[in-house]
């Protein structure tokens, strides 16, 4: 297929059918909600995103991981068809023990800060990445913040949700004192006697 030539390749023919006919066995494809997702094996990751690019869907919108414990992670791309105005969900399933997917930089110039991001939040290394170094955490940080076995620190300082403020009893709510801001007049909005 030519990279001119968009999908589906026939008007009777609709767009899951044409996907599952154009990569067989690579991907699964489903519709859920008006969105189309293919899910493929992380060996197949880079040709699929390839033959999608080739066939018309050429612009890269986003990358991202979603934490699946205890069996690993998905990585979703979302890929767009300018011509035919078809979007894409593009996912992939990695283990938890070695989180590793080949870099997609290659494929899609625009992957490379996506990647960058989804390995210093998740953890899944990008083979054969340019430049795979944290991007957004400062130097030093340790861990991977999205991941939902990461503990944060303030969730260990102070309990959450329900957590008591100092002086606060067992008993009902505690009391608000009633003042104004500061700059309001006393007599602005004090309730009716």
């Amino acid at each position: 297929m030519s990279p001119s030539e968009s999908l589906p390749v026939s008007p009777s023919e609709s767009l899951p059918e044409s996907l599952s006919a154009r990569f067989g066995e690579r991907a699964q494809v489903s519709e859920s909600f008006g969105e189309i997702t293919l899910d493929v094996a992380a060996g197949d990751w880079i040709a699929v995103l390839t033959g999608l690019r080739d066939s018309g869907y050429a612009f890269f919108d986003w990358l991202t991981g979603v934490d699946d414990p205890p069996e690993g992670f998905f990585v979703v791309a979302n890929v767009y068809d300018p011509h035919a105005r078809h979007r894409l969900l593009v996912r992939t399933h990695v283990p938890r023990a070695a989180p590793r997917l080949p870099s997609a930089v290659g494929v899609y110039r625009g992957a490379d800060w996506h990647e960058r991001e989804t390995f210093e939040m998740f953890g899944v290394i990008f083979e054969d990445h340019p430049n795979l170094v944290p991007l957004l955490l400062p130097d030093g940080f340790e861990g991977h913040p999205l991941r939902k076995d990461f503990i944060l620190a303030a969730r260990v300082a102070k309990q959450w949700p329900g957590a008591k403020e100092p002086g606060e009893s067992g008993h009902g709510a505690p009391s608000r004192r009633k003042t104004l801001p500061p700059g309001v007049p006393a007599d602005w909005g004090a309730p009716d006697a």
